[in-house]
């Protein structure tokens, strides 16, 4: 269900849902449970696949029967056994052993976390050829360049979108590094893996103990480490690339704003019918993407801040209270980063250029543009005579094709 306070959240489609998280589980109950029959810890049936099992039409009544165990995968757990029960007996007592909840709880919101990565890094894929389009197609179409909200020296719009397509890259370089290699986190009760030592020795197989934990990842395709249970890098580094997302795109969003207000008109959002419009004020068409792009870059550090604090206050073999405050914050800063990526490559598909009303004004500026030059003649002794805006933009092609070279760069490598 789409949220009502957070307008486009129906974007993030199923990401981060609690029926996705609730399917999340299972395919980590099912992970285990295939390792632990492959390992010879348990007998060759109780391998069984737990999809299904639970629906999202269990995720109200286990929300409200979460509160007496502090986490939903007790709850979940039971009902999983219940049901389980008369398929597969032998799965249902093999499903879980060895494991903890926190095991469980933390591998389903990496898979989670891996999902949202490679769909915002879907939307950085299509804003870097969208900006890369703008910055190539108005290198050369001049604009003021404003330091301090006044104007300041020339640019050229394509130089703006090239800086724009700067941190784009910036932040699809680093979420493609860390999702590249998302951990699993399988450690037991505090990290030692002693009930899956004692498992393998009560069973007498010859399996290596951390093969057990590499077989698990293998099938869920996550990276096998050592147990991150109290040292939360893996989300905090996740939350990090996804605001570094959000801070670019706030960034352009902020640009779009300024220079759509009506005594400027240099940039404008694509018209689409219903957006934009006012409830008593018929003139309006109010830059609402950009609005709502601005809106996820100021919440974005916040939900990061909040994971960061409950890194910090990790206490024992598990927090109480800090490891609970992750999972929502997790959730919202996904979702809204997911929905703000798509309103991001729509903004930018769909954006207006107006390089008449640009030139306008650096015509009409031109002598307050070109101060820095007269000032720096004066060094000289010398009068300048070229007082043409497009003579003073320095190093402004080279920028330019130096970030689109980068941009064709990481296109390949992809």
């Amino acid at each position: 269900m789409p949220g009502l306070l957070w307008p486009g959240d129906e974007r993030a489609d199923r990401l981060f849902s609690d029926a996705t998280v609730l399917a999340a589980l299972l395919r980590v109950e099912t992970a285990w449970l295939q390792a632990l029959v492959t390992a010879g810890i348990a007998p060759a049936g109780a391998r069984q696949e737990l999809t299904g099992l639970l629906t999202p039409r269990d995720v109200h009544a286990l929300a409200l029967q979460g509160e007496a165990s502090g986490n939903p995968v007790i709850p979940a757990l039971g009902l999983l056994r219940e049901r389980l029960e008369p398929r597969n007996p032998v799965a249902a007592t093999w499903v879980h052993r060895g494991l903890t909840s926190q095991d469980v709880l933390d591998t389903a919101l990496v898979l989670c976390a891996r999902d949202t990565a490679r769909r915002v890094v879907s939307d950085l894929d299509r804003q870097v050829a969208a900006l890369g389009s703008l910055a190539d197609r108005h290198r050369d179409d001049l604009m003021a360049g404003r330091t301090l909200t006044q104007h300041a020296v020339p640019i050229t719009f394509g130089l703006k979108a090239a800086q724009w397509l700067q941190g784009v890259l910036d932040a699809r370089d680093d979420l493609r590094r860390v999702s590249r290699r998302m951990p699993v986190q399988l450690g037991g009760a505090a990290g030692t893996l002693a009930a899956t030592a004692e498992l393998l020795a009560l069973s007498g197989s010859t399996a290596a103990l951390d093969s057990v934990v590499s077989d698990a990842a293998r099938i869920l395709g996550l990276a096998s480490v050592p147990s991150w249970h109290t040292s939360r890098a893996p989300f905090t580094r996740y939350a990090d690339t996804l605001v570094q997302a959000t801070d670019a795109w706030g960034r352009i969003a902020n640009d779009v704003l300024l220079l759509n207000r009506p005594e400027l008109g240099e940039l404008a959002e694509d018209t689409v019918e219903g957006r934009g419009g006012s409830s008593t004020m018929p003139q309006k068409a109010n830059p609402v993407l950009s609005v709502l792009i601005r809106r996820a870059a100021l919440t974005g550090p916040g939900l990061a801040a909040q994971l960061h604090l409950a890194a910090a206050a990790a206490v024992d073999e598990r927090p109480d209270g800090s490891w609970h405050t992750e999972w929502s914050a997790l959730a919202e800063l996904s979702r809204h980063t997911v929905t703000a990526g798509s309103q991001t490559s729509e903004l930018l598909d769909g954006l207006h250029v107006d390089t008449g009303r640009m030139a306008s004004v650096v015509k009409n500026r031109t002598s307050a543009l070109l101060a820095e030059q007269r000032s720096i003649g004066g060094l000289f002794d010398t009068q300048a005579t070229d007082f043409d805006p497009s003579h003073y933009l320095g190093a402004t092609g080279a920028v330019i094709d130096q970030i689109l070279a980068r941009a064709r760069a990481g296109q390949e490598h992809s």
